[in-house]
Parts: C-alpha cells; structure tokens; sequence
C-alpha cells in the first residue's frame, strides 16, 4: 500500500479567500470549483451555488485541498480538517473503508462519485475523520 496523504480543510463560506491567501503565500497552482459549477448542482440547494464544493492547491510535493461545508452543518472543532488518502486500488479502498469505520462513523457510504472516483468518508473510531479515494481512470 502507497498512499498519499493530503490535508482538506474545510470553511465557514470563506474557502475561496483562504486558498487564495494560501496559493499566494505557498506559491504554486490553484483550482478552485463552486457547487454551480460542478456537474452536481442539482444535488444542492441553489443558495449554496456560490460556495466551494472543491479547491486545492500544489505547489510540487506541496499539496492541500479545501471546500465551504456546503450544507453539511456547521463547522465546529473536530470538522475542519480531515485526512485524504488517495488510494491505489479497489481491494485498498474496500480494506481501508471497512477498518476504518469499524467502531466509528460512515459519513459518507463508499461510492462511485460523479468524477469517476471511488470516495468515502468515515469518522474511525477514535474521532480522526478521513477522506478515502481511488481514481478509477
């Protein structure tokens, strides 16, 4: 297994000044995708359209990712930052999904998402919560 681990943060509405602040600060490129611009906008109220569902920044093996909470309640200590590991195959995703969340919280079931990816999200059982993905591409 060889994953890469990222930080994703996540915002109170105010994603899109902090990456801002941050790709001028580390330098490096900058994506930055509104709920309004993604193929999903229809699974989101229209007065969340504005706020990001996806940004992330690289600057070389510098690499971080963020979004607004998008309508997934209110930000509080504990939910501002989760561990993404991108993983390398299907069998890795499955393994690190079922141990993870055993004892702990599904957030968000494993699926295939409108990207193409496999994604989950899970709070384990010690309260760390974490961001599973397997590009399928």
């Amino acid at each position: 297994m060889k994953q890469a681990a990222q930080p994703y943060f996540h915002f109170d509405g105010n994603c899109r000044e902090a990456m801002e602040f941050y790709g001028q600060l580390f330098g490096g490129k900058l994506e930055i995708m509104t709920i309004g611009e993604s193929s999903a906008k229809e699974q989101f109220s229209k007065d969340l359209y504005d706020q990001v569902l996806h940004s992330h920044l690289q600057n070389g093996d510098f690499f971080i990712m963020a979004s607004d909470m998008c309508g997934m309640g209110e930000l509080t200590p504990g939910n501002s930052v989760d561990i993404n590991l991108n993983c390398t195959s299907e069998e890795e995703i499955n393994h690190l999904y079922k141990q993870l969340a055993e004892g702990g919280k599904i957030l968000d079931e494993l699926k295939e998402q409108f990207w193409g990816a496999l994604f989950a999200m899970v709070t384990d059982r010690f309260g760390v919560r974490w961001m599973l993905s397997f590009d399928k591409k």
